[in-house]
């Protein structure tokens, strides 16, 4: 294994406009605003692929989450992040349109801008990456409703989304 560059993201304002700059340790650690993406993947049955973050991640390892997520990083655009996220945890180029963009304040206190993307694949073209992800499978939203009521662990992000724009 590689050793990893060290990653900064930009810090915005409540407008989301570039204010600064940081490390990724650092923007955490001082619990500054900056943007994640999130792509929501559907196949033609209309079941969303979830993934299950590997056990190696910072935050919420072994649970489920969005098809894809990540941070933008220092620089990039929404849309630029949310292709460089996919090729990186589930080996696609996905054609994306933006969905919806949110304020989102975790449990901590910490703000964060979500912009979230949807995307149509089939799945038989998924490499994932076994540093981000554990596996990937495609739910109806029934069956991701009854997954949440039996408590199975799902990324505050994603239950966020599922909440306010599929009413889950």
């Amino acid at each position: 294994m590689q050793a990893q560059e060290p990653e900064y993201l930009d810090i915005v304002n409540d407008q989301d406009e570039v204010v600064g700059s940081a490390l990724y340790e650092d923007v955490y650690k001082n619990m500054s605003q900056h943007r994640i993406v999130h792509i929501l993947i559907f196949n033609k049955h209309n079941e969303l692929l979830l993934q299950m973050r590997s056990a190696q991640k910072r935050a919420h390892p072994n649970h489920w989450s969005t098809s894809v997520g990540g941070h933008v990083r220092q620089g990039e655009t929404y849309q630029q992040a949310a292709i460089r996220e996919a090729e990186e945890e589930l080996g696609i180029h996905p054609v994306v349109s933006e969905k919806w963009k949110d304020s989102y304040t975790n449990t901590l206190g910490h703000k964060k801008f979500l912009t979230t993307f949807e995307a149509f694949e089939d799945g038989t073209r998924f490499t994932v990456n076994p540093e981000e992800v554990e596996r990937v499978e495609f739910k109806s939203l029934e069956e991701i409703k009854k997954m949440i009521q039996e408590k199975e662990p799902f990324h505050p992000e994603l239950l966020f989304l599922l909440k306010k724009h599929f009413n889950i």
